[in-house]
């Protein structure tokens, strides 16, 4: 999922450096006939990608009934605790995405261009390191307990709070810092938590919980986010807007801290491999 997942952050820098270098040079409208393409691009291959075998990777234990129906997604505390910490945490970096480069601008005095560029560069940088560590920190843990996944997302959102706090008070470059390192921490629970909400469910009602698991954390997330940050920053200022985040940041790690408990049990393969490792080895 961390390699999967790579997609967004990636794209998502590509977009700021893109859009940075040509918005001023060749309008605002440009960036956008480009950014369609690859879109238009990938929907034709798609055409040509067969569709793999439902649950053929799945283990015994991901088929049970009570994982596996429509209706059992409203009575899932595993699914529902990661998709609502999932919303929460969408809430801070789509705000985020849309602010913070006008933040530099207006607060600490960049360029638009040298704005999207430091952004863009965290992003690109951090989307490549931090969700392919989250996912194979996570991945070495649940060996060991079968709440892995929500414990790598919740502390690594917990500590990206005081790393958001030095990027938005701190300035030169201590604010450069704090932005690589939240943007570290908070990307590092891509993998992880999206590996929760799909192990939450059965394969056969997967793709439904998915699309309800799209549904909710756009909802309560990046759509509200940034139209508050903006109401925000126009009563008062965007740094004191930006606060939203930071709590929807400490409530998602609260969530997932008490998601942990509904975590579905180990693959029985995980679990032979936890019993051989002896206490206190690695391995």
């Amino acid at each position: 999922m961390g390699v999967f997942y790579l997609a967004i952050p990636v794209g998502t820098a590509l977009g700021y450096l893109l859009g940075g270098y040509m918005g001023p040079v060749y309008g605002w409208r440009a960036p956008f006939y480009v950014g369609a393409a690859p879109g238009v691009l990938l929907a034709l291959l798609l055409l040509f990608i067969p569709e793999p075998a439902l649950g053929q990777f799945d283990t015994p234990e991901s088929k049970a009934p009570e994982r596996d129906t429509l209706k059992s997604l409203f009575r899932n505390p595993a699914f529902l605790t990661a998709t609502l910490g999932m919303a929460m945490m969408t809430f801070a970096l789509g705000g985020l995405q849309v602010w913070f480069p006008t933040f530099l601008h207006r607060a600490r005095g960049y360029t638009l261009f040298h704005a999207n560029i430091i952004f863009g560069l965290s992003t690109l940088v951090n989307g490549l390191v931090a969700s392919l560590a989250g996912g194979w920190i996570s991945d070495w843990l649940l060996r060991r307990t079968k709440s892995a996944h929500y414990l790598v997302s919740a502390v690594s959102l917990g500590l990206g709070i005081p790393a958001m706090c030095v990027a938005l008070f701190a300035s030169g470059r201590t604010m450069v810092v704090g932005v690589f390192v939240a943007e570290f921490f908070l990307l590092l629970n891509t993998g992880p938590l999206n590996a929760a909400v799909i192990n939450a469910v059965g394969p056969h009602v997967r793709a439904a919980a998915l699309a309800l698991n799209i549904f909710i954390f756009h909802l309560l997330g990046d759509v509200p986010s940034a139209a508050l940050i903006g109401a925000m920053s126009d009563k008062y200022s965007l740094q004191l807007a930006f606060l939203g985040p930071v709590l929807a940041i400490g409530l998602s790690s609260a969530i997932l801290f008490y998601g942990m408990r509904f975590a579905p049990p180990l693959p029985m393969r995980f679990e032979a491999a936890a019993s051989r490792v002896p206490s206190g080895a690695s391995s």
